[in-house]
């Protein structure tokens, strides 16, 4: 019953929960949970450990930290409602800071997480892979080491979960991170445009992303018809543009790779006025065609790509109209 009421006092608001971590709650309850622990004891402490981590702002980490190697046993467990709340603890933990998610990563519990991947029920699956997702936003370290690695990678998992509709998004958001893109279907894919998009106005993970690939599945999304999505990716490719690594002399690599990808044809044929412009800036600042390649004497040449010319066929004063 103490456990109950602690833990409906700290669920009813962040303020109400760290009154109850301020009266140092967390260590008697850590105790509860040992081995010789009756099931319904074992429940009712790891659900009232979960609200003890959950909400926003969240609590102190380092009041929330002593619980981690707790959970880390709880996920092991066998009972459902037991697994289901410690993996919803680990998400309320780990959707913090880097430092936060190396400390849920150095506890052990990414091997065990990515076997709950295949969990057949959405009570468990969805919190462990939320879990996944927020570990998967951490550093380029924390994604590449302690996801790919363990147990032969998360991806093998999060493919299989695209099957399933009621964590399609979750599913997504976690793949998105993962440079999985090109491998959904195009619901799949709207879903996971915009986290791919945010990772793309960082240098390290927009050059992570490019040599995993990303530049053709974004080009290949401006063919849809959904003018929104084309946006995003035109905004995604123009993000890359600008992390050019400059080392290749006048000419920006990146344009270079969208070319190949046949994303510059794909560029030029909209006729949406937002698009057209998004367009036409685009090409302004990374290409040039090929009779203003010869630039004046004294001029310094921007890193752009040279193009056929094209045309845009009779463009309309003010750009195109939408309707």
């Amino acid at each position: 019953q103490a456990e109950w009421a602690l833990g409906n006092v700290a669920g009813d608001s962040p303020k109400c929960r760290d009154l109850v971590l301020n009266n140092n709650a967390m260590t008697p309850l850590l105790a509860q949970l040992n081995e010789n622990a009756v099931l319904s004891m074992l429940r009712t402490a790891t659900w009232t450990l979960s609200t003890f981590c959950r909400g926003k702002p969240q609590p102190n980490f380092e009041q929330s930290r002593p619980s981690l190697s707790s959970l880390e046993k709880l996920i092991h467990s066998t009972d459902e409602v037991i697994l289901t709340d410690a993996c919803w603890a680990l998400s309320y933990i780990s959707d913090g800071t880097n430092n936060e998610i190396q400390a849920v990563i150095e506890v052990g519990v990414c091997p065990r997480l990515m076997s709950l991947l295949m969990y057949p029920s959405p009570n468990v699956l969805i919190p462990a892979l939320r879990t996944v997702g927020n570990i998967v936003t951490g550093d380029d370290v924390q994604t590449q080491e302690n996801l790919k690695r363990n147990n032969n990678g998360a991806l093998p998992y999060l493919l299989h979960l695209l099957t399933n509709v009621y964590n399609k998004k979750d599913a997504c958001w976690t793949i998105s991170s993962m440079e999985l893109l090109a491998n959904a279907e195009f619901d799949i894919k709207k879903e996971a445009m915009q986290p791919l998009a945010v990772h793309m106005n960082k240098s390290n993970r927009c050059r992570y992303l490019v040599n995993q690939g990303c530049i053709k599945p974004l080009c290949d999304l401006l063919n849809c018809s959904d003018a929104k999505i084309i946006v995003v990716a035109l905004e995604g490719l123009e993000n890359i543009l600008t992390k050019d690594p400059g080392n290749t002399g006048s000419i920006n690599i990146y344009a270079k790779f969208i070319d190949e990808a046949e994303g510059l044809e794909k560029i030029e044929t909209h006729d949406n006025n937002e698009i057209y412009d998004k367009v036409i800036k685009i090409l302004n600042s990374y290409w040039v065609e090929e009779d203003e390649e010869n630039v004046a004497p004294g001029v310094a040449p921007a890193p752009i790509c040279i193009r056929e010319s094209r045309s845009f066929g009779n463009v309309p004063s003010g750009g195109f109209n939408s309707g």
